[in-house]
């Protein structure tokens, strides 16, 4: 198949990659060179089909896909709404399921049902922002990590937390509660602009696809 004509798709690296290539294979899709454990390679095709798939690091997904350098992007939702690039978010794929949380000590819980200011450590700043700023109301100190976010009330850096909590061990082992969800996250589907408009009838076939593996 000619090149211009390949639907590029970009996958969030881990677990989200593992099992949308399986979701992948279900329809007929199959990338054997993924699976070879010493590859070195960037970019593996399936010339039959016409697909062509790279790995990337989950927030570089979305900027992939915005740029055109990606047709297709799979990634966590929690990503897409951190980017917040432009782009199509087409299907909910029903995997990768958890919830952004906003979590702290017993002792927070005044803060958190007040109104002063208080500090929340954070992954994610945007979506952070964007749940006080907009859903509660209230101006907070938001602080970037990178790391255990957890760590961050312990130790007295920050007073809450906003992070992703699959089932809540980590909170319960580290003495933190749930004070409130922010949003259910799950790994979705998007798609480029342009790409939605001249791949159309290739894209839609591919999220047909996908809607039938659910039934």
């Amino acid at each position: 198949m000619e090149n211009d004509s390949m639907i590029t798709v970009a996958l969030g690296k881990g677990r989200l990659a593992k099992k949308a290539m399986e979701c992948f294979e279900r329809i007929g899709i199959s990338c054997d060179e993924m699976k070879e454990p010493d590859t070195r390679k960037l970019i593996f095709e399936n010339n039959e089909k016409g697909y062509r798939f790279f790995l990337a690091k989950s927030p570089d997904v979305p900027t992939y896909v915005e740029y055109g350098a990606a047709d297709i992007g799979i990634v966590g939702e929690d990503t897409i709404l951190e980017e917040g690039r432009t782009v199509h978010e087409v299907l909910d794929l029903h995997f990768g399921k958890c919830r952004m949380c906003i979590a702290g000590p017993e002792s927070a819980e005044s803060l958190f049902n007040g109104n002063s200011m208080i500090k929340v450590a954070t992954k994610y700043p945007r979506i952070a922002k964007d749940y006080f700023y907009n859903k509660k109301n209230r101006t907070v100190e938001i602080i970037k990590l990178n790391g255990s976010v957890e760590l961050a009330p312990i130790v007295g850096l920050s007073d809450l937390i906003c992070d992703i909590v699959e089932t809540g061990t980590t909170l319960f082992e580290n003495g933190l509660k749930i004070y409130d969800t922010v949003c259910p996250l799950s790994a979705r589907m998007i798609v480029n602009q342009v790409s939605m408009k001249m791949k159309r009838e290739r894209i839609d076939s591919l999220i047909k696809a996908w809607k039938e593996l659910e039934e």
